[in-house]
Formats: structure tokens, C-alpha cells, sequence
């Protein structure tokens, strides 16, 4: 008499990716990862002091009282066959030495917009764009900020009609794991030639 599989020997082996958020300053950037993660997140902020004058730029965050100094990193299980391992990059300009070393291997990234400094993420996304690197750009809601159109803000950032634009709250988990699902289906998207396969197993 055969018996029926196991519940592991039944289940689909899990695929691992990696994503960079991306941003300025400020952004949101530790706040998405922290709200999203699965596991205790881990977080590199260290306290802003009289050695940040000069050097981080505090107009329209002036509440902020911490920085990422490394990175951040979160992991989420997506449609419970793709795990994604997000890495929260540093705003400042001061560590963006380290973006080389973070981006390497990633599937996509998540560009945060804070249209407070809109400014902020043309940095994030010159870098993706010349390394061909999928993104998304996700506009932060903040309480403070002043709202605009999506396409009015791909309009501001030059940016065509292929990247996908979304309002979201980095302090909420299903909003954002929306971003993420964005994201992966956009990559999905970009590239046709190599079929579903090539990011979420069968």
C-alpha cells in the first residue's frame, strides 16, 4: 500500500533573491525594512552628532536623530517559493562606496522617493539605470510631505514609462510587501526571453 508524500518532500524548493532599497537620507529606507522583514531586522544607525554638520543635509527631516552607517537587512517570503533578502543602503554621499559592494548579485532594487527632497534619489537611481539594474520607485507618504500624482513625479525625475511608480507608506507591512511584489513582477516583466522560471522555480 503506498502511503502519500510529506508535507516537505510535496513542497516546491524555495528560490532566494536579493534587493536593494534605495534612497536618500531619510527616505524611509530602515523603516521599510524593519516593517516588512520576518526576522528580526538588523539595523547599522548610529546617532547623529556635532560630526554630521556639514556633511548630512537635515532640511525636511529635522526629527531624524539616526543614521545607517552600513546597512540594513530583512528577509520576506514571497508566494511562499521566493524569499527575497532585502539590503537597505546608506543615503549619505559620504557611503555610497559601499553601494558597489551591496548591489552585487541583487535581482532588482526599490528606489524610496521623498518628494520633501525629491532630490535626493537621483543619486539611487542614475546608479541603477547605468548599471541596468530593475527598479521601482516607491513615493513615501509622509504625514508632512505635500501629495503629488505618481506620473507627476516620473515627470520630475525623467524617468520613462517602463518604471513603475507607486505611492506607499514604509511604515505599514502590506504596503510595504506590495513594493516588493512590484518589483519582482517588473523584473518578471523585463525579462520575457528567459520565462518565469528564471525568478520564481516551478
Amino acid at each position: 500500500m503506498g502511503s502519500a508524500p510529506s508535507d516537505g518532500a510535496a513542497q516546491s524548493p524555495l528560490a532566494a533573491f536579493k534587493i536593494l532599497i534605495a534612497g536618500g537620507f531619510g527616505a524611509g529606507k530602515t523603516t521599510l525594512v524593519g516593517a516588512v522583514s520576518e526576522v528580526r531586522p538588523l539595523h547599522t544607525e548610529e546617532a547623529l552628532t556635532s560630526a554630521s554638520v556639514g556633511h548630512d543635509d537635515l532640511r525636511g527631516v529635522g526629527s531624524k536623530t539616526t543614521t545607517t552607517v552600513a546597512m540594513d537587512f530583512g528577509r520576506i517570503t514571497i508566494s511562499g517559493q521566493v524569499v527575497l533578502y532585502l539590503f537597505g543602503t546608506p543615503g549619505q554621499e559620504r557611503f555610497w562606496f559601499m553601494w558597489d559592494e551591496l548591489s552585487y548579485g541583487a535581482l532588482g532594487a526599490v528606489v524610496l522617493a521623498d518628494t520633501r527632497r525629491l532630490g535626493d534619489c537621483f543619486p539611487s537611481v542614475d546608479y541603477f539605470e547605468r548599471r541596468q539594474v530593475p527598479f521601482v520607485v516607491a513615493i513615501n507618504c509622509f504625514d508632512d510631505a505635500a501629495r503629488y500624482d505618481p506620473e507627476d513625479v516620473r515627470v520630475a525625475l525623467d524617468l520613462g514609462p517602463r518604471v513603475p511608480m507607486l505611492l506607499c507608506d514604509a511604515r505599514q507591512r502590506g504596503s510595504a510587501k506590495e513594493v516588493l511584489i512590484t518589483l519582482v513582477e517588473h523584473v518578471l516583466a523585463s525579462r520575457p526571453h528567459e520565462g518565469p522560471g528564471a525568478v520564481v522555480p516551478a
